[in-house]
């Protein structure tokens, strides 16, 4: 909401409006995650694409973003929130949450979604990012291995994932 327009027009906020703050953002998310109510929207949501025929099945896009939050974020208790962490990405250093997602190949639109601490491995959310009918995965070099985890061993797909830059650099000497 306040760093892309398009977020806050979907919002239905003007550019000009006021914003909520993060808190109440954060406590409305709170609020359902303890309900289960994002899950059950979503997974309507795709339902409803997938039977108007938008949603394909055939291949997943995976990736995971960091979500950053000031490093002052608090809970109720005043303390740190227990899902915000710290996390080192290059040479910089990030502190809040990560958003791993899952997006059909074809349509670009959104099948799944996890929210992790920002110090979780992208690899570890893999499985959970699969709805089980894809006939491929197409990720980053963040996934390398993917085919080697023994939780992924029965996922029959081809895995397309990108090669680490250091590799493509001596392939190409």
């Amino acid at each position: 909401l306040y760093e892309i327009a398009s977020m806050r027009l979907f919002a239905r906020l003007s550019l000009d409006s006021a914003l909520p703050d993060r808190t109440t953002i954060m406590n409305f998310r709170h609020l359902l995650e303890q309900h289960q109510l994002a899950r059950q929207l979503f997974k309507t949501i795709n339902r409803w694409l997938a039977e108007a025929g938008v949603m394909m099945t055939q291949g997943t896009l995976v990736d995971a973003t960091i979500i950053e939050a000031p490093s002052s974020t608090k809970n109720k208790e005043q303390q740190r929130d227990p899902e915000m962490h710290q996390t080192k990405k290059g040479n910089q250093w990030h502190f809040g949450m990560k958003a791993h997602i899952g997006v059909d190949a074809k349509s670009g639109l959104t099948h799944s979604l996890v929210t992790t601490a920002a110090n979780e491995h992208d690899l570890n959310q893999l499985g959970n990012l699969l709805h089980g009918e894809e006939q491929f995965v197409s990720a980053d070099a963040g996934y390398q291995g993917a085919p080697q985890r023994e939780e992924l061993a029965e996922v029959d797909v081809d895995w397309l994932i990108a090669e680490r830059p250091g590799k493509v650099r001596t392939l190409k000497q």
